[in-house]
């Protein structure tokens, strides 16, 4: 059994008057959905805001719109979740930054929605691990900063493949689903965006 199965089995769980699928369903993504939080949340309001509030909200609000979703699940249950807990986040950026929040329609997001996109910084920090030395360290501040440059020129859609498959840890049918593209084409643009990171990643 995969976990499209196992989601579904939740979903009509659900449907049929079980209170506890919910929760078993928020408990079953909350780290994926974390990862995605943390990869979109705006370096500006980090101190302000922690990414398990954030995601806290969107399951308050998953609970409520559940309803609704059990009555015609047009996609599948993570993704829906995935969708709720991204509505929150772009509501606490437009909270805590109102102008200053890019327009919405220049972004990368899931079925068109107002979803932020993955930061450089944190994908580039994901991508080189933590140091484990002072000495590490040091050259990791520095492998970072290049990395970032490097992410910085890569098409907005390709960077937002690394950040689904390497943060999200989305599969590549997952990660096409989310940017409304073919399978082929999803898997092509990752290993484009790879290639345009090789002569920084292998010395990291």
């Amino acid at each position: 059994m995969n976990d499209s199965d196992d989601d579904q089995q939740l979903v009509d769980r659900a449907r049929g008057g079980d209170d506890s699928a919910a929760g078993e369903a928020l408990v079953r993504h909350r780290a994926r959905l974390r990862r995605m939080v943390e990869a979109r949340l705006d370096h500006r309001i980090r101190g302000r805001v922690d990414p398990s509030d954030v995601l806290q909200d969107g399951f308050v609000d998953a609970v409520a719109k559940l309803p609704a979703y059990l009555a015609d699940p047009k996609i599948p249950l993570f993704f829906w979740l995935r969708l709720v807990v991204g509505e929150r986040l772009a509501k606490v950026h437009r909270d805590h930054l109102g102008a200053q929040v890019r327009n919405a329609g220049r972004e990368v997001s899931l079925y068109r929605g107002p979803m932020p996109t993955a930061s450089s910084a944190a994908l580039a920090a994901h991508l080189l691990g933590k140091a484990t030395s002072p000495t590490q360290a040091a050259v990791r501040a520095e492998r970072l900063v290049r990395l970032q440059e490097a992410l910085n020129t890569l098409d907005p859609l390709d960077r937002e493949i690394l950040s689904l498959r390497h943060f999200e840890e989305l599969t590549h049918a997952e990660a096409a689903r989310v940017l409304e593209i073919g399978e082929a084409a999803a898997a092509k643009r990752y290993i484009r965006a790879l290639k345009r990171l090789k002569d920084v990643l292998p010395a990291s």
